[in-house]
C-alpha cells in the first residue's frame, strides 16, 4: 500500500516544523521589569554599582553617564579600571564629571586562578569598606536607563530574590553582528527557555542569569563565597546563579528590553574572539547529566545549525541529482527550508529588525559553525583582552 504524498512530505518535514514550536513555547514571557514601579521607596537600600572594565575607553563613558543618571538617590558607582592598556579610567573619570557617588579603582594585580572579570567584581564589591545593601554588577558596555535600578530593586523585592539578572536589548548594528547574534541567543534560549521559565525552574542545572546586568543582596554574595567561588569559570555569571540556587536561595531572570541595552561586539573579529571563549569552555556547564552531558556537548553546540542548512543542503542535491530524492522528501525539504525562514523572520521580528534577514540564515548558521569549531579546538583554553585562562569545569 502506497503511502501518500502528504504523509511523506510531512515524515520528512517534521522536525522543521516541531523544533520552532518548541523553542517559542519555552520563551513564552509575560513578566518584565515595566511590570514593577519605578518609585523609589522610603527605605530604599543602598545601591552599589561595580563596572568592572579592562580596554574599555569605547564604552566606558556611555556606561557611566547611563548609571549615574539613574532615578535613584541611594547609589554609588565603583568603576574597576583593570590594568587597561588605553585610556578607559581617564573617560570613566570624565563622563562622571565630580559626581560625588563616583569612585574609580584599579585593582591589585591579578592573582593566579583568577579571571580578570571575577577578580575586578570582587575588588569592586570589597572596596570602601564593602558598603551597599545591594549589589550591581553591570558590564562596561551596558547603557541604563533611568528607571532600571528602581525596577529593578522593586522586582528584587517583590520576588524575594537573592539574585535577580536582566536580559536587555542586544544592539546589532552591523551585517556580521546581525548574522551571528541571533544564532546564539537562540540557541541559549532552546536550551533555556525564556525569562519566565528560568526564574521557575526547580533544577540548578536549569539556572542561568545575565552578567551584563546582575544584582544580588550583599548577604547572598557573601554566603555564596563572593566571585571568589566562581574565579575560575568563564561563564561566572551561570555559575553564580546556580551556586546561589543550590544554596536554597531564589534567582530569577526578568526581560528588561526597555531598560538595558548592550552591544557586545562591533566586528566580525570580535564576535569570532567573543563567542568562541563562551560557547564551548562555558556552554559545557549548561549540560544535563553530568559527564555524559558534557562529552555530548561537543556535538549538541554544532547540530542546531546543522539543521538549519539540512534542508537547503538537501535541495541544493537536489537540483544538482534530481534522481537521488524522492518527490516526497523533495517537498518535504522545501516544507522545511519553508519553516525555517518563518523561524528566522519571527526571531529578527522579537529582536526589532526586518524579517527580511532571515532569508540570509545560511550565512549565520555558517558562521556560527566556525565560531563553535574553533571553540571546540580550544577547548577550556580562554583568551580575552590579553590575556589567557583555562576555565575550569564545575558541577552544577
Amino acid at each position: 500500500m502506497s503511502v501518500p504524498l502528504w504523509v511523506g512530505v510531512g515524515r520528512h518535514a517534521l522536525p522543521w516544523l516541531v523544533a520552532p514550536v518548541y523553542v517559542w513555547w519555552r520563551t513564552r514571557d509575560r513578566v518584565t521589569l515595566d511590570d514593577y514601579p519605578a518609585d523609589v521607596p522610603v527605605d530604599a537600600p543602598v545601591v552599589r554599582v561595580v563596572v568592572p572594565a579592562r580596554n574599555e575607553a569605547r564604552n566606558i563613558a556611555r556606561c557611566v553617564a547611563s548609571v549615574l543618571a539613574a532615578d535613584y538617590s541611594r547609589l554609588e558607582l565603583v568603576v574597576v579600571d583593570d590594568h587597561s592598556d588605553d585610556d578607559t579610567g581617564a573617560r570613566a573619570t570624565a563622563a562622571a564629571t565630580g559626581d560625588p557617588r563616583f569612585r574609580l579603582i584599579t585593582p591589585a594585580p591579578l592573582p593566579p586562578g583568577w579571571m580578570g572579570k571575577q577578580w575586578a567584581c570582587a575588588s569592586g564589591a570589597q572596596a570602601y569598606g564593602a558598603r551597599g545593601e545591594i549589589l550591581l554588577f553591570a558590564d562596561a558596555d551596558t547603557v541604563h536607563t533611568p528607571d532600571l535600578v528602581p525596577r529593578m530593586v522593586a522586582a528584587l523585592r517583590a520576588r524575594g530574590a537573592a539574585l535577580l539578572s536582566v536580559a536587555g536589548t542586544q544592539v546589532m548594528g552591523t551585517v556580521w553582528e546581525k548574522l551571528v547574534q541571533p544564532q546564539v541567543f537562540a540557541v541559549i534560549a532552546g536550551r533555556y527557555g525564556g525569562a519566565d521559565r528560568v526564574s521557575r525552574a526547580r533544577r540548578t542545572i536549569d539556572k542561568i542569569a545575565n552578567g551584563q546586568c546582575l544584582m544580588m543582596t550583599r548577604d547572598a554574595y557573601e554566603r555564596v563565597g563572593t566571585h571568589a567561588a566562581v574565579r575560575d569559570v568563564v561563564v561566572e555569571d551561570l555559575k553564580l546563579a546556580q551556586r546561589t540556587h543550590a544554596l536554597g536561595l531564589p534567582v530569577h531572570l526578568v526581560r528588561g528590553e526597555d531598560q538595558l541595552s548592550t552591544r557586545m561586539y562591533t566586528s566580525l573579529g570580535e564576535l569570532i574572539a567573543g563567542w568562541r571563549k563562551n560557547v564551548f569552555a562555558g556552554g559545557r556547564e549548561a549540560m544535563p547529566f553530568g559527564r555524559l552531558g558534557q562529552l555530548l556537548f561537543p556535538l549538541l553546540l554544532v547540530f542546531p545549525a546543522l539543521a538549519q542548512l539540512w534542508p537547503l543542503a538537501r535541495l541544493v542535491v537536489a537540483a544538482l541529482a534530481p534522481d537521488t530524492i524522492g518527490p516526497a522528501e523533495h517537498l518535504g525539504m522545501w516544507v522545511a527550508f519553508g519553516a525555517t525562514v518563518g523561524f528566522w523572520a519571527a526571531v529578527y521580528y522579537r529582536l526589532k529588525l526586518s524579517p527580511l534577514w532571515a532569508l540570509a540564515f545560511p550565512v549565520g548558521a555558517v558562521l556560527y559553525l566556525v565560531i563553535a569549531f574553533q571553540a571546540v579546538a580550544r577547548g577550556q583554553r580562554v583568551e580575552w583582552r590579553g590575556r589567557e585562562y583555562h576555565s575550569a569545569v564545575r558541577a552544577a
